[in-house]
């Protein structure tokens, strides 16, 4: 409790508040010169969105005026959703003094660090994020209420807590170091066998997890050269989705070999996360079960290119890079081709927080339509975490979660990397148009 404490007094003297914080009794009203409130459909021209208590209460065609309501001017502007990223990692970025910062941090270090890389994800439009690995303790728990309380200029927070992995697997972040130091970075979350497995769950769950995050599979940054195959049993597997959903909580997988991604959607695994050697078979077993691809293009790119130059990175992340990084695109073309169903995650803090909007652009250069994408990112994406009732789209009863950019990003893709305007829980954060 001293550790919150202490972070919400740091922060409030770091961080600026909302531009505007919101009367519960104040209408405010947004004249919307092109407004997409529901990605599925197409756009309309001249509304207006009537904002009370935090929530949409109604669209109107015209721009609208009410005695004592706040006017927002977005006449010459294209107004949508405000998006979802639902895979990050908030309190990290992949850095060359990466595997010091373990070491060194506190968990009010990464709960700073994660206040500063959620405050540019909110500005670049993404109201929402699913974070699905942290660092720390309970930094991103901290960090989830006072996104929660509108403390700070933060997206609104799922999170996993830590990932779960099995000793030497992707998530056992303890490669490399020698025994001492491992035996610290030692977590909870690290299991082997099903009934362990299970209490790993469980435990993530009594910390706050809204979600299980498992790494099915070997990954690309861990500090090992055990390859892209499958991890956890499947025995293991299916405890984990049992103890999950005995308790409410659903499971995706990081998984990039083709057996891990199989066997996590044949056991109740409901998303994938990468996915990168997926073929025809899992393509059945998506459309079969209904689980959603998370595809993190934009962190396949970037860690290829990083590792065309970084000379910090260990010699198994810079060979994993390259050999995983660059199929991503094309494991994206034949997954949307397919008709699998896509839902928007970048895996920031691999690639730099801020420029999730990068994964838009990379989307449509796999085949997308600008509008699947920003389909992906707001629909699809709500669905998938389970908040389509509330946010996703601009319609009556749901949250004011409402972004702005210049010109029309169905036309121009590009346009999502500047968003100008940005509401939160009818709070605005940005108002640059």
């Amino acid at each position: 409790m001293q550790k919150h404490l202490l972070f919400g007094l740091l922060a409030s003297c770091l961080f600026t508040m909302p531009a505007f914080a919101q009367d519960t009794d104040q209408t405010t009203i947004i004249h919307a010169g092109t407004l997409l409130a529901n990605p599925a459909d197409k756009p309309l021209t001249e509304q207006s969105i009537i904002i009370k208590n935090n929530k949409i209460e109604a669209i109107e065609t015209g721009f609208s005026q009410r005695d004592g309501a706040k006017i927002v001017d977005l006449s010459k502007a294209f107004v949508m959703p405000g998006m979802i990223d639902s895979h990050v990692h908030i309190t990290s970025q992949l850095a060359p003094d990466a595997r010091l910062k373990r070491v060194e941090n506190s968990d009010a270090d990464w709960a700073m660090q994660g206040a500063l890389h959620g405050k540019r994800t909110l500005e670049a439009g993404f109201t929402t994020i699913q974070d699905l690995g942290a660092s720390g303790q309970d930094a991103i728990f901290a960090l989830k209420e006072a996104s929660k309380r509108n403390d700070l200029p933060l997206p609104r927070i799922r999170s996993a807590g830590y990932a779960i992995s099995v000793s030497g697997g992707h998530a056992d972040g303890r490669q490399g170091y020698n025994d001492d130091v491992a035996e610290v970075l030692h977590k909870d979350s690290i299991c082997n066998g099903a009934d362990d497995c299970r209490r790993a769950a469980r435990e993530q769950i009594r910390k706050g997890a809204d979600i299980i995050k498992i790494t099915a599979t070997g990954g690309v940054l861990s500090n090992t050269l055990a390859g892209f195959n499958q991890q956890f049993t499947s025995p293991e597997i299916e405890a984990i989705v049992d103890a999950a959903s005995s308790m409410g909580r659903k499971v995706t997988a990081h998984a990039h070999g083709l057996n891990g991604i199989n066997s996590s959607l044949a056991s109740g695994v409901m998303s994938i996360e990468h996915g990168t050697y997926l073929d025809d078979s899992s393509i059945a077993l998506f459309k079969e079960k209904g689980a959603y691809l998370v595809p993190t293009v934009m962190a396949g790119d970037f860690v290829a290119r990083t590792a065309k130059e970084a000379k910090w990175m260990t010699e198994p992340q810079r060979i994993k890079s390259l050999q995983a990084g660059p199929l991503m695109l094309d494991m994206l073309r034949k997954a949307h081709k397919a008709g699998v169903q896509i839902a928007f995650g970048t895996d920031s803090g691999v690639s730099v927080h801020g420029d999730n909007a990068t994964e838009l652009v990379l989307m449509v250069e796999a085949g997308m339509t600008p509008q699947e994408a920003l389909l992906a990112a707001t629909v699809n994406a709500a669905t998938h975490i389970d908040m389509i009732e509330d946010i996703g789209t601009i319609e009556s009863g749901k949250l004011a979660d409402i972004i702005a950019v210049k010109t029309n990003p169905l036309d121009n893709i590009e346009q999502m990397r500047d968003v100008g305007f940005v509401m939160k829980d009818g709070n605005i954060y940005k108002s640059a148009l």
